[in-house]
């Protein structure tokens, strides 16, 4: 008896062992992979931040040099004296501003409607706003600025700002979600009270979606911060173009653009502040994309 109950012994471990040898094994694959791709992805942000503190000799040799000798970090001053960049930075954050409230402020109550209020035709009209998603930009591009040429709209900023007061599908779709899945009693127990649609989305149900709403700031942010074809498009006078836009008329500036080095340093500085936006509101970012994509 005994002699058999050392073999089941013997056994387990071995099985045990051959376990945990796979396992190791398994993570030790996906951490690898993990660990190449991340190299592939952060190679060119590297080659952003060596490139753009090299001496101008240093840019284009080959083999590449990656660490610079010496650091010039005076390319990022002589970078931002080349134009007025403050000024660009400034009205890039104008823009930037105003749709995040513009977004916010209309995806939120055309969500609470179709989220919160029943009234007939909610599933269809829905349904409509979701199918403008499928419209490519390129067939509205040519009436949305006859639209706006006509208002004489055209070298202002609304054109880029006022159609985030109309609202985005995608975003209502994304706060409806969240608004779905709380609970229909808080609205029952807010109209006991008195209260009407505009304070109960107000006191009790902005309280409670702040994660999506600062995903949604965020996600508006980023894509006005980089939008380079709206301005393109609608801004002709230089006083009023964003820093993405005056980065591209650098570039292709016959005196300038072929300094790579304050290419980089100014790409970077551009870079700098939505990176400093996401990881300060990471948090409310992540929870926001994951509760409503758990309970959407």
């Amino acid at each position: 008896m005994k002699g058999t109950n050392v073999h089941y012994a013997r056994k387990r471990e071995s099985i045990f062992g051959r376990y945990r040898l796979r396992h190791l094994l398994g993570r030790a694959i996906i951490y690898t992979v993990l660990i190449s791709l991340s190299i592939v992805y952060l190679l060119p942000l590297f080659w952003m931040i060596s490139t753009s503190l090299k001496p101008a000799g240093q840019v284009t040799i080959y083999p590449v040099k990656w660490i610079p000798d010496p650091v010039r970090w005076q390319n990022y001053v002589e970078a931002w004296n080349l134009y007025p960049f403050t000024k660009f930075t400034f009205n890039s954050l104008f823009i930037v501003i105003m749709t995040v409230i513009g977004a916010i402020a209309s995806c939120t109550l055309i969500a609470y409607g179709f989220g919160r209020v029943r009234f007939r035709g909610r599933n269809v009209l829905f349904f409509v706003l979701l199918s403008s998603m499928m419209l490519p930009g390129a067939v509205t591009m040519i009436p949305v600025y006859v639209l706006f040429a006509k208002l004489s709209w055209v070298d202002t900023y609304k054109p880029l700002i006022v159609p985030s007061y109309f609202g985005s599908a995608y975003y209502v779709f994304f706060l409806r979600q969240f608004m779905m899945s709380l609970p229909l009693e808080l609205d029952e127990a807010a109209r006991i009270d008195g209260a009407g649609h505009l304070t109960t989305l107000t006191r009790v149900i902005l309280p409670l979606i702040k994660p999506p709403l600062v995903a949604v700031g965020i996600f508006t942010a980023f894509d006005r911060w980089n939008d380079f074809f709206g301005p393109l498009l609608y801004l002709s006078s230089r006083e009023k173009f964003t820093f993405v836009l005056a980065l591209r008329a650098l570039q292709v500036d016959t005196v300038y653009g072929s300094h790579y080095e304050w290419l980089m340093a100014l790409s970077l500085i551009q870079l700098a502040p939505m990176i400093t936006i996401y990881f300060l509101a990471q948090r409310y970012f992540i929870e926001g994309l994951s509760i409503t994509g758990v309970r959407g």
